[in-house]
């Protein structure tokens, strides 16, 4: 049975040892929220995976993840998604400005930035601290920032340009250089903002921790520009590094590494549309019976001790059966 539940008129519990539903306490429900669990540390609890479906039909399908750190949010459309979104990141950065004065924020390309709308409206466009973000992409096509594949100009024309961050807080690659020296000169900027105590930093690793990272996907699997099978997977070393093959043109880019990635506070991965299908069930089904033999980039992203919501409409999640949730 596919995920198309937001017409049941009662929430249901997803028991992932049996795939059976039942009825839940009603104490269990609760409506979604950004804020983390109080004195929650732990990667794994026993906590049975949940599904909760409101009363009215725009109400997002919730499963709150066995791990603690992982959740599914399923919405009738996309529309609906960038309303929770705003929602989302809205409160993230109140409680990031509120705590330490900065919101660090990762941005990538695709769909992603379109998603982001609603933050430019009211009431975000003015309740928002926006004095307070630095903004970061978590990957760059090394081509001119006015170029029409710059993840920069995507950014700048459909978010940046509507909300008063201040440039000099917005992070963009130094496009006079080559892939590898473009590379090399973001990681060595990061490494100075961590030194301003601008970006945090996590005390076991030292690796940089950013408040959010916006995340896309690809209908391979990929994330960020790591692409399936590509050595870059493995690369443990460098936070920031160059890719000069990239499957999906342009071949120039960078990228943060999987080190940086999951060492993030907070990831929200937005996923849309039938073509991502297929990613989507073997990252959440835990790989069986999909025809993938290899494990996606985005089964990578693993938050050391962070919290992974996924943001996805029902299209996306259309070959998800109940019992296929590895989360």
């Amino acid at each position: 049975m596919a995920f198309s539940l937001s017409t049941v008129s009662s929430p249901k519990t997803l028991l992932p040892s049996s795939g059976f539903l039942r009825s839940p306490p009603p104490t269990r429900l609760r409506p979604f929220s950004a804020r983390p669990v109080p004195g929650s540390k732990t990667r794994f609890s026993n906590h049975p995976l949940s599904v909760s479906i409101g009363l009215h039909r725009r109400q997002p399908v919730k499963m709150a993840a066995a791990t603690g750190s992982k959740q599914l949010t399923v919405f009738d459309s996309e529309e609906e998604l960038a309303v929770s979104l705003a929602k989302y990141t809205a409160e993230l950065s109140d409680k990031f400005t509120r705590e330490r004065g900065a919101f660090t924020v990762v941005l990538s390309g695709g769909s992603l930035i379109k998603a982001l709308r609603k933050l430019t409206e009211s009431p975000y466009l003015d309740s928002v601290e926006w004095s307070k973000w630095h903004i970061f992409w978590v990957d760059e096509r090394v081509v001119k920032k006015d170029h029409p594949d710059s993840n920069y100009k995507l950014a700048l024309d459909g978010f940046l340009s509507k909300v008063p961050i201040p440039p000099n807080q917005i992070y963009a690659i130094n496009d006079t250089l080559p892939p590898e020296g473009a590379a090399d000169d973001y990681e060595a900027r990061l490494k100075q903002l961590v030194w301003d105590h601008v970006i945090k930093v996590v005390p076991t690793s030292g690796l940089p921790r950013f408040d959010l990272m916006l995340l896309g996907m690809g209908p391979d699997g990929h994330v960020a520009s790591l692409f399936p099978g590509h050595p870059l997977l493995k690369e443990t070393q460098k936070w920031v590094t160059h890719i000069t093959d990239s499957p999906k043109p342009p071949p120039e880019r960078i990228t943060f590494t999987f080190p940086v990635i999951n060492a993030s506070a907070y990831v929200a991965m937005v996923v849309t549309g039938s073509g991502k299908a297929g990613a989507v069930h073997k990252a959440l089904s835990g790989g069986e019976n999909t025809g993938y033999t290899d494990k996606l980039p985005v089964e990578m992203v693993e938050l050391e001790q962070g919290e992974f919501t996924w943001f996805t409409d029902k299209a996306a999640v259309s070959m998800l059966n109940e019992k296929d949730t590895s989360l």
